[in-house]
């Protein structure tokens, strides 16, 4: 998945995200998603999201689609 539908994304899941510093090269971020900001239900550029540790990005890859709970 792409990252470019809100629905596919939730709270907790392991996410690669380009963050905006690194749009031109397109090096991407692994995390988990803490929240989701973007409030349309698609983006062309994907959904953007922050990471539990803090960071903002776009969504490009979904990772894990089992959502990931802190401390287990």
């Amino acid at each position: 998945m792409d990252g470019t539908n809100r629905s596919d994304i939730a709270q907790g899941m392991k996410v690669a995200i380009v963050l905006k510093k690194d749009q031109r090269t397109g090096i991407m971020t692994e995390g988990v998603v803490k929240d989701i900001l973007t409030k349309s239900p698609r983006h062309p550029h994907g959904i953007k999201v922050r990471l539990e540790s803090g960071e903002i990005g776009r969504v490009k890859k979904i990772l894990n689609r089992i959502k990931i709970v802190a401390g287990s």
